[in-house]
């Protein structure tokens, strides 16, 4: 899949650091000008569906059970890759203390003639809820307004709006 981007905190020394890697898929489902995102109100932020992929599943298998999992979207399905975006960040866990994420960005479609635009009930996990995490359709353009705002104004956002950021503007530019 090809490269949209790769971005290294700059307070990493990739040399001496013991690296955790991980897989990610996410989904780009749009109707119209109008996506679905997640929105996360411990950070204030929109981002794409999905998330990392567990061991022995696909990334497209795995698209699509977080995109069931975090959206309730029914009858979803992949309709072609979009790009990669590759980071590395501080991380403090699985003694590790940098993550190496591919994040692998795909179209996708639901059926919108079901549930409420394509949703059913969403299964959030524990530290998803805690987090505030809810599906939202929203326009694209409102959604990268909403991320550049907080980028300039909120000391607490998370580590995952510029790579949202990021992708949302590539999406208008080359899908919209």
């Amino acid at each position: 899949m090809r490269l949209l981007k790769s971005t290294q905190a700059a307070n990493l020394n990739l040399k001496q650091a013991k690296i955790f890697y991980r897989q990610a898929a996410r989904a780009i489902v749009l109707s119209g000008e109008d996506i679905l995102l997640l929105y996360t109100q411990k950070y204030r932020d929109y981002g794409l569906p999905g998330g990392g992929v567990d061991e022995g599943e696909s990334l497209e298998v795995g698209l699509i059970r977080e995109l069931q999992e975090e959206t309730g979207a029914i009858a979803a399905r992949v309709l072609a890759p979009f790009g990669r975006y590759e980071e590395y960040r501080s991380w403090f866990r699985e003694g590790a203390n940098v993550m190496h994420m591919d994040s692998y960005c795909y179209l996708c479609e639901i059926d919108m003639s079901l549930g409420e635009r394509g949703l059913g009930e969403p299964r959030l996990e524990a530290h998803e809820l805690k987090n505030g995490m809810r599906p939202e359709w929203i326009n694209i353009h409102q959604a990268i307004a909403h991320n550049e705002a907080i980028l300039r104004t909120f000391a607490n956002k998370g580590q995952s709006i510029d790579r949202e950021t990021f992708l949302l503007k590539r999406i208008v530019e080359e899908l919209l």
